[in-house]
């Protein structure tokens, strides 16, 4: 009996640009179930999220073609065609992020920075039991949570909608090569 025939594929997410997108993950994870209840953990993983964060802002300019913003981070009026498009049932596949899932990789990068800064800011004298300072980094960390889900929802929904398993590709980096009618 022979195996079957390998599908092509093609190298999109570099190893640097996967590692930093499941350690952010990680440090998101520890910093939210670590909590108040272990304090310097929660601060470990905070600063290690904003260390990550940098870093792939640097990678966002200096990167490779599918890590630099410039690739991924479209117009509005780029993002409201594709998602007309998306409402109209049109397969417009992408070989890296879609207009959505580029605003999105900026959404959830801003969020984790300014729940990071604010949560450092709260350990400084200075704004040590401003409730201001409180009341934005637990608002901003429930934001996260919510553009998370909205996150994952986005995956699922275009690994569905294209058959391609976008999750298998984070941790490959390879997805299929680019087919007739797909855009980027």
């Amino acid at each position: 009996m022979r195996a079957a025939p390998e599908r092509a594929s093609t190298q999109v997410w570099a190893p640097w640009l996967r590692a930093t997108h499941w350690a952010l993950v990680a440090a998101v994870a520890v910093a939210w179930f670590s909590g108040e209840a272990l304090l310097q953990l929660h601060e470990l993983a905070g600063d290690a999220a904003l260390a990550l964060i940098a870093g792939r802002c640097i990678g966002g300019w200096l990167g490779g073609r599918h890590a630099r913003f410039r690739q991924f981070v479209r117009s509005p009026a780029q993002v409201r065609r594709y998602a007309a498009e998306v409402l109209a049932r049109r397969k417009k596949r992408y070989l890296g992020h879609n207009p959505l899932g580029g605003w999105m990789v900026v959404a959830l990068l801003a969020t984790v920075a300014v729940v990071g800064v604010t949560g450092w800011m709260y350990s400084l004298d200075m704004f040590w039991g401003l409730a201001w300072v409180e009341w934005l980094h637990r608002s901003l960390a429930w934001t996260l949570v919510a553009l998370i889900a909205l996150h994952l929802a986005g995956v699922a929904f275009t690994s569905w909608r294209h058959r391609e398993n976008l999750v298998a590709a984070m941790f490959s980096g390879r997805k299929r090569p680019r087919e007739p009618g797909d855009a980027d």
